[in-house]
């Protein structure tokens, strides 16, 4: 069995304390793209873990976590995430977590860029987390990048790393009129923490090849969600790799399998980090109550993320592009204080009201046509079935599930790994 975990929105929609919660079924949990610049938060006994780059299956000592070919890698990051999480008492071995040789590592130059950059760029900045992501996915496709697997030949590194940094200090230097990027730094910087990570780096295609053919139970986790996809996402304020559950067999190194199901993460109302249109937006002191209230504050960064009330046209393109087949609904206790709330039905763009995802300026000018449902006014972090629930938490997840054309099968009631509910 073949599953994916994929956002349907603009990302941090809950997808670690979902995948930590159904990897108890899996054997292998694979991260197949992106980078550290989004988080996963997952909450269980050990205490509470923010994920940057490890799959979020390393929780669980039984599952084996592969870092696909199509993730890119800060080393210097990876070094430090797998330290915190051996120190709060997980077990990180090569038995239990295995790096693609093919992935691409993101060098000190690449988060250099990305800052100078954004800094450049001033008010139209595209909101990058600066961690590099977009600059080393950009040199892994004009062939200048360093893959996980060179660091198992320090000779081929010291004679491909010069030509790369000559030509990389072409834009730094010349360009950008900083210090110039040095060879001998730079080779120091990949052996410190590459070195430690040797003993994980395989041919991850082979690994994964071999247990698809023993029928091995295997789940795919994406990073941000469809809604910063680079193709189907809202360009340019988008991640730089693909978010979407197509990709996944390709970006875990097994491009000749396909999916058994895709499960989208979606949260019971809106957020997201970063610039570009969000036409949920809500602002001021009602904003503030409800991201205060859902603890909407960036994972990987600590930056306040936008709310809104649930969107259902963004969510229902989402849903589309993803190929969900089931959703799991996230904060939905959030909501608890909330008589009314809100829901955007449709965009009203420039006096034509659609239903259908717009993209552009349409979109950017777009205003949200909102209708309001009763709240429940009550906790329900308690409940664990359907029967549990006040109806009018019951008539909300029955109009977003009509909403988006697709069963709600989860609901998220809290952040610990036992809060939830399966909608049987």
């Amino acid at each position: 069995m073949l599953t994916a975990i994929v956002g349907i929105n603009w990302g941090d929609e809950g997808k670690g304390r979902m995948v930590d919660l159904l990897s108890e079924e899996q054997d292998i949990v694979i991260r197949y793209q992106g980078g550290n610049n989004a988080g996963h938060t997952v909450v269980n006994h050990l205490g509470k873990f923010i994920l940057n780059l490890l799959p979020s299956g390393i929780l669980r000592p039984e599952v084996v976590n592969v870092m696909g070919n199509g993730m890119v890698i800060d080393i210097e990051h990876l070094n430090k995430e797998m330290g915190r999480l051996r120190d709060a008492g997980v077990s990180i071995t090569p038995e239990n977590l295995k790096i693609s040789d093919k992935a691409v590592i993101c060098m000190p130059y690449h988060v250099m860029q990305d800052c100078i950059e954004e800094e450049r760029l001033g008010d139209a900045k595209f909101g990058s987390t600066r961690r590099g992501i977009a600059y080393v996915y950009g040199d892994k496709y004009m062939k200048k990048a360093v893959r996980m697997g060179d660091l198992l030949h320090p000779d081929y590194l010291k004679k491909i790393v010069p030509g790369i940094v000559e030509w990389k200090n072409l834009t730094i230097e010349k360009g950008y009129g900083k210090e110039p990027v040095s060879v001998e730094k730079t080779l120091e910087w990949l052996k410190t923490f590459g070195d430690p990570l040797k003993p994980f780096i395989t041919d991850t295609g082979i690994f994964l090849g071999k247990a698809v053919k023993e029928g091995k139970r295997i789940m795919f986790e994406a990073q941000l969600g469809a809604l910063r996809d680079i193709d189907f996402g809202i360009y340019p304020y988008t991640s730089s790799s693909s978010t979407i559950a197509a990709y996944g067999p390709i970006g875990a190194g097994i491009p000749g399998v396909r999916l058994d199901k895709t499960i989208g993460i979606v949260k019971a109302y809106s957020s997201c980090v970063g610039e570009g249109p969000f036409t949920a937006e809500m602002f001021g002191e009602e904003a503030k109550i409800l991201r205060d209230a859902g603890g909407e504050y960036g994972a990987a960064t600590g930056r306040p993320r936008r709310v809104g009330g649930f969107d259902a046209v963004a969510t229902a393109y989402g849903v589309r592009v993803q190929g969900a087949d089931e959703i799991a609904l996230t904060k939905m206790d959030v909501l608890s204080y909330m008589k009314e709330i809100p829901v955007v039905t449709a965009y009203d763009c420039g006096g034509e009201i659609t239903k259908e995802f717009p993209f552009g300026d349409k979109l950017n000018n777009a205003k949200p046509v909102i209708e309001y449902k009763k709240g429940w006014n009550c906790d329900i972090s308690h409940c664990r079935k359907m029967s549990d629930l006040p109806k009018e938490a019951v008539d909300y997840i029955d109009f977003i599930e009509k909403s988006i054309g697709v069963r709600i099968k989860y609901i998220s009631v809290g952040a610990e790994r036992e809060e939830y509910i399966t909608n049987v």
